[in-house]
């Protein structure tokens, strides 16, 4: 069995109850030495200790023994990589020793870090005729991402009740649209609907309480009508569980709050279509080909690129992948994320990246080895995905999606067998966006950086205006 390492967590719940190392190790019925040697990960965690902190400290052991060291150093290093700090720069053991000594000071720094991000992405967004007070607020987006990263984005209560729901019908994927209706009509008696784009008042999905009815609109194809019941079960079925889950984080905000619900109604949605273990068998068996899961599992590409982002249960994970959705004018519309790739969280908009160029081969599937300016090195897919069309004025409505994941994962994918690593000066060189990429001679900059000066040679012209 695997070692269980608590010495962060350990003092952190120490330091927040204002005890010693003696006082909690009379708490845990422990000499203080072994306090001592559990907080500098000397010796690993017993389950009586484990049991006795859970029962004196009101914690769930879950919390106790859930390693976020991980997502925290990467959000460590990519505070680190910006051109604020550049110059001698702390090496990763450096980074591991501040997170295992000083995690608050750890904690307040990345947080700094990201509100002074967000008020630079919202000057560049915003412009100058703004109130000022749109610079300090972040949005609810963001709010719930930042949640749902933390979580690593797998809620295992929401698992089980997907499962529970799968084990009761034990339907074929194909059936379970009408499985879900029947289930919403004898057990809660609300009827479900098609109705005329035009009667829809520009909705997708209404849902009644009082009449018991959902209303779906003639716009969304099969799959996502079976997605929006599944969606609407969760709220009638689970609400206290989404309300328990969000009890215990930070969201404070009401809309806020209502936007998570409204995401872990969408996990739960894809929990039921995709149950976990078959899913991720199938990823496995197929070498995680798309097409083949989203045949299989009667859902679309979509739908099985933001389930791929999921897998992340103990001792069954799967490949962990970002997921990315723009618009065509490069605005992110949706985003997961399960590695270190942070263009995830503030850009996307990078010209070198062919998720842009997925608009112009709309339903292929375009494979990309990219390279971020700090050297990390991904391997990345896109493709375009439909939306509801309501009118011929309004029929464009084609998205981008990319999904990606570290290098050393690639092999594992069916899209490497006929694309084969590049060496490493022919990976596509992105960056997050201009306003924030300092890398030099690249020919598709649009802007000078904010942060850091590019050269300007009189004598010579570069690839672009703003480096010579």
């Amino acid at each position: 069995m695997q070692k269980t390492f608590i010495g962060t967590q350990l003092r952190q719940l120490r330091r927040d109850a204002g005890q010693t190392q003696a006082e909690m190790a009379g708490v845990l019925g422990i000499s203080a030495a072994y306090v001592n040697l559990l907080e500098k990960n000397q010796r690993s965690l017993s389950v009586p200790v484990l049991m006795a902190l859970a029962d004196h400290y009101n914690v769930d052991w879950r919390d106790v023994v859930m390693d976020k060291s991980a997502n925290i150093l990467a959000d460590l290093r990519n505070a680190i990589q910006d051109p604020l700090f550049a110059g001698n720069q702390p090496d990763i053991q450096e980074l591991r020793a501040a997170i295992d000594y000083a995690p608050a000071l750890v904690q307040n720094f990345i947080k700094l870090h990201q509100s002074h991000r967000t008020a630079m992405d919202n000057l560049m967004r915003f412009g100058s005729e703004r109130m000022p007070q749109e610079l300090l607020t972040s949005s609810a987006e963001s709010v719930v991402h930042d949640f749902f990263r933390n979580n690593f984005n797998y809620f295992e209560v929401l698992e089980q009740a997907a499962a529970a729901l799968n084990e009761q019908w034990q339907c074929p994927p194909h059936d379970v649209h009408n499985m879900l209706k029947h289930r919403l009509f004898d057990r809660h008696a609300i009827d479900v609907i098609t109705k005329p784009v035009e009667q829809m008042n520009d909705s997708l999905r209404i849902y009644d309480a009082d009449s018991r009815i959902i209303q779906l609109s003639e716009a969304l194809d099969f799959q996502n009508r079976t997605f929006q019941l599944a969606h609407v079960l969760c709220f009638v079925e689970l609400s206290d569980i989404l309300h328990k889950v969000t009890a215990t984080s930070k969201i404070e905000s009401e809309r806020a709050i209502a936007r998570c619900h409204v995401e872990l109604a969408n996990y739960f949605a894809a929990a039921v279509l995709m149950p976990y273990d078959a899913f991720h068998a199938m990823a496995e068996q197929s070498s995680y080909d798309i097409d083949r899961m989203a045949s299989a599992f009667a859902v679309s590409f979509e739908q099985v690129c933001h389930r791929l982002t999921t897998l992340q249960r103990e001792n069954r994970r799967g490949v962990p992948f970002f997921f990315l959705r723009i618009d065509k004018a490069g605005n992110v519309t949706k985003r997961f994320n399960a590695t270190s790739f942070n263009i995830a969280e503030y850009g996307g908009s990078c010209p070198v990246w062919n998720l842009h160029t997925a608009f112009r081969t709309p339903g292929v599937i375009l494979p990309q080895y990219v390279e971020l300016p700090d050297g990390e090195k991904f391997f990345t897919l896109a493709r375009t995905t439909e939306r509801p069309a309501y009118s011929m004025q309004t029929q464009d409505r084609r998205l981008a999606i990319a999904l990606g994941c570290e290098i050393k994962h690639a092999h594992k994918l069916v899209y490497t067998s006929t694309f084969q690593k590049p060496v490493d000066e022919a990976f596509s060189k992105i960056g997050i966006n201009c306003h924030l990429c300092l890398r030099r001679n690249c020919s598709q900059r649009a802007h000078d950086p904010l942060f850091g000066e590019l050269t300007t040679d009189t004598s010579r012209r570069g690839e672009t205006r703003y480096e010579s």
